[in-house]
């Protein structure tokens, strides 16, 4: 039977282009929320008279929901598809912009004191699950695609779903200053609740989650499989998660993770705050610097970084990137000056962003019989990075003053060398994977 006929046979929908296309869209609008604090960090501080680790909590709050949903949700993949775990975390993010409007809109600026800094933190949490849709769409696009085209189609899924952040850092840096706090986090949510409905409507689930449902797994996996579908999930989500966490090689991954994409959730949070506080800029020049600067210079970036992974080897190219991250950390931890410290903002922005293409390279290529387990736990521990970091930047600045906004940054140095150590590692021991 012709390819098109079983599509009508069975009333199947989608094709990997558009699964790529979808499965890039929720994540695009999910993971703005990386943005949510960052830019207007400054005003929460002075009207909440906020210390600097309250700060770089604030900033960090959507990553923590962010990275944890991910483990269960990402595995949930091999289980059900991936348009209603998606959709699920899509949804929870509305309900945190609804509330966060709510507040803002009944008490800022004059009654919105340190009292509701715990309010401002949940809310925060739940706006920060659509952050989450990246380890979902990862397997979503996994199944989809072969895996010789992977490395490509996971770097544009990555990379153009990675541009969020920084768009709406530009765009929040810019409307603040105009409509205020409470105006310019409603239009966020209005945002939001339009792409989410766009993502309904044209997401499909790969071939095989589509035929399980009605015939079978072992009917729904030989015509998937004659469809082109090459992954093929293995079991319930306790069994994924169980299947990649027994491989250690999941955890050298997870490491890699949480300095490359945690750390480009921790510092699209964080710079605007270090140009404004550090450096004296205004809000929309912060807004350029951080969200052009780095977080849309890692986004696309990791387009490229997905397509020199496959000709490389993800392995080669990780240890590429983490010493650019390092080269740029040194940068910034050293110097106190404009022109030196945008430069480290670059060398840290790309290596970041090469890194993240390169990482998930090696996601389908260690653990191909649990790819949504591996996912969930490399994408949501390794996220967990984005929650972890800011805190820390900003005891750096209580204990050392100003200077502390620089001087934090040796954390990046630490975990750069730690991570190419790592990369040698997988190196040395790719003799004994099988490859699938």
């Amino acid at each position: 039977m012709s390819t098109n006929d079983l599509m009508i046979k069975y009333k199947l929908k989608g094709n990997p282009r558009m699964g790529l296309v979808a499965a890039t869209w929720g994540f695009f609008i999910g993971f703005a929320a990386v943005a949510l604090y960052g830019p207007a960090a400054k005003e929460f501080k002075t009207i909440m008279h906020l210390s600097g680790a309250e700060v770089g909590l604030l900033v960090a709050a959507p990553m923590l929901t962010g990275s944890l949903m991910r483990i269960p949700f990402g595995a949930w993949v091999d289980k059900a598809g991936g348009k209603k775990p998606l959709s699920i975390l899509l949804g929870l993010g509305i309900v945190g912009m609804i509330g966060l409007s709510a507040i803002l809109f009944t008490l800022y600026p004059d009654r919105l004191t340190s009292n509701y800094y715990p309010f401002i933190l949940l809310f925060g949490f739940l706006s920060g699950c659509g952050i989450a849709t990246f380890s979902v769409g990862i397997p979503q696009t996994s199944y989809w695609y072969p895996q010789s085209k992977q490395g490509i189609a996971l770097g544009l899924y990555g990379g153009l779903g990675n541009t969020a952040p920084g768009i709406f850092t530009i765009l929040l840096s810019f409307i603040l200053p105009v409509l205020g706090l409470a105006h310019s986090y409603f239009i966020w949510l209005l945002l939001l609740t339009l792409g989410t409905l766009i993502y309904l409507y044209i997401a499909h689930d790969a071939y095989f989650f589509q035929l399980v449902r009605k015939i079978g797994k072992d009917k729904a996996e030989e015509i998937s499989k004659s469809l082109g579908q090459e992954l093929i999930p293995s079991g319930t989500v306790i069994e994924s998660l169980k299947i990649s966490a027994g491989k250690w090689r999941t955890w050298a991954l997870v490491a890699l993770y949480f300095t490359s994409f945690g750390g480009f959730l921790a510092l699209t949070a964080w710079f605007p705050t270090y140009w404004r506080i550090f450096h004296g800029f205004g809000i929309r020049e912060a807004g350029l610097l951080g969200g052009a600067g780095f977080s849309l210079l890692a986004s696309f970036i990791r387009i490229y970084g997905g397509n020199i992974s496959d000709r490389l080897g993800g392995e080669k190219v990780a240890i590429g990137s983490f010493s650019l991250v390092l080269i740029g950390a040194l940068f910034l931890t050293i110097s106190s000056a404009f022109v030196p410290d945008f430069i480290g903002e670059l060398f840290i922005g790309a290596g970041m962003g090469i890194g993240n293409a390169a990482v998930f390279k090696l996601v389908p290529r260690y653990v191909p019989e649990s790819v949504g387990g591996a996912s969930g736990w490399v994408g949501g521990l390794g996220a967990f990075g984005g929650f972890a970091v800011p805190p820390v930047l900003g005891v750096f600045v209580d204990r050392m003053g100003q200077i502390g906004y620089a001087r934090g940054f040796i954390v990046y140095i630490a975990l750069a060398i730690i991570c190419i150590g790592i990369s040698y590692l997988l190196i040395s021991s790719r003799k004994n994977v099988k490859v699938a």
